[in-house]
């Protein structure tokens, strides 16, 4: 027997204060000390406006770790006085503070609550809806009354640039002509920003806005692609095979910056859409008797403008045509926060007052990694 699933609250963490394109490179600082040559071209593209970093641009150093980050998003639900015991906690992020232990606990430590279920989720910006599954279906399946979900990112102390510094000085070393990181690792430094965000799953819709969550879809097309978007690890030249940093000396780690973040931006475009949207919803259509028409919210978390006039043909090839005017995105002001982007733009949705009784949302979330991607249905009670 299954229990209605309703997201009662939610909250988030988004630090400091918003920094503009302008001034991106005072807090990630300059690689060899001059101007990246892809900053322009990435950011007119992508059209971020601004983002929240969680690092100091005197320092350098973060103001906060992402177990504390998520943890405040946490607390923005309510004191436990107000919600009631949680009985389990599942965390997703890609980017954790440590290889172990798991993030889950982390924040669970930082929260400071009694004992409950824990979950750590990994992936990229997968992992927090996998992490909003395993709440949903712990409240659904009645192992729990109360379950908090959460999405987060701390992203800007492996984008700062001291972290390309040692590959920057060994490419000078060798004599190359242009010094300079390789633009998959720079990519995503105009891509991705701090941030995380909290939901609290409940069998009542309590609270002055409930939404019934009906259905959570994750599916991977790992089986017929590789991986696009990594960190810990380089692409091998010859195949789309990963080479993990276990299987590279301590000392290249640094020289080829193993861990930083990178995209095949190639793969990304020519594939993303199709994969992680296309495919994956028109099987949904069928299965869940989607309509058009029956969507009065459509939340996507898209990486970058630059997808959003494919996104949405891709909704009209595929007989779901839902018009602009039923979008909602917060891409602009928030930046790209990976994870944490579903839960941020669910809360200003829901803040703004606009969602009303009766209407129904669909969250759709792609994940470049190997291409999954999330679909999240849900009706406002």
């Amino acid at each position: 027997m299954t229990t209605d699933v309703f997201l009662t609250r939610t909250g988030v963490c988004l630090p400091g204060e918003p920094v503009g394109n302008d001034d991106i490179e005072e807090v990630l600082g300059q690689v060899g000390g001059k101007p990246s040559r892809a900053r322009r071209r990435i950011l007119s593209s992508n059209g971020i406006v601004t983002r929240h970093y969680a690092i100091d641009r005197l320092t350098g150093v973060a103001s906060m770790s992402n177990a504390q980050l998520t943890a405040a998003a946490v607390r923005a639900l309510g004191p436990l006085s107000e919600i009631g015991p949680i009985d389990c906690l599942a965390s997703g992020t890609a980017l954790p503070d440590q290889l172990m232990p798991g993030h889950g606990v982390m924040v669970h430590g930082e929260l400071g609550w009694p004992r409950l279920q824990v979950v750590s989720c990994a992936g990229i910006c997968l992992a927090g809806m996998a992490a909003l599954k395993h709440a949903w279906l712990s409240v659904r399946a009645g192992d729990s009354e109360r379950a908090v979900a959460t999405g987060s990112e701390l992203a800007s102390p492996i984008l700062h640039a001291r972290n390309f510094e040692v590959e920057h000085e060994h490419k000078v070393q060798l004599l190359e002509s242009r010094p300079e990181i390789a633009f998959e690792k720079d990519f995503l430094r105009w891509m991705l920003s701090d941030g995380a965000g909290a939901a609290l799953l409940e069998a009542e819709p309590n609270g002055p806005r409930p939404l019934r969550v009906d259905w959570i879809e994750l599916s991977s097309a790992a089986h017929e692609l590789p991986a696009c978007m990594y960190a810990g690890a380089e692409r091998s030249e010859q195949s789309a095979e990963l080479r993990g940093w276990l299987n590279f000396p301590s000392s290249q780690w640094q020289e080829r910056s193993v861990f930083s973040v990178k995209q095949d931006v190639r793969l990304l475009n020519d594939n993303i859409v199709r994969a992680s949207l296309a495919e994956p919803l028109q099987a949904l259509i069928a299965k869940r008797g989607l309509r058009a028409e029956r969507i009065d919210w459509f939340l996507p978390h898209i990486s970058s403008y630059f997808f959003q006039p494919a996104v949405a043909q891709a909704l009209i090839d595929i007989g779901l045509p839902i018009p602009p005017e039923r979008w909602f995105t917060n891409l602009a002001s928030r930046g790209n926060t990976g994870s944490a982007s579903p839960y941020i733009m669910l809360d200003e949705l829901l803040r703004s007052g606009r969602v009303k009784r009766g209407q129904r949302l669909l969250m759709f979330v792609p994940e470049s990694g190997r291409f999954s991607s999330a679909f999240v249905h849900m009706e406002a009670v």
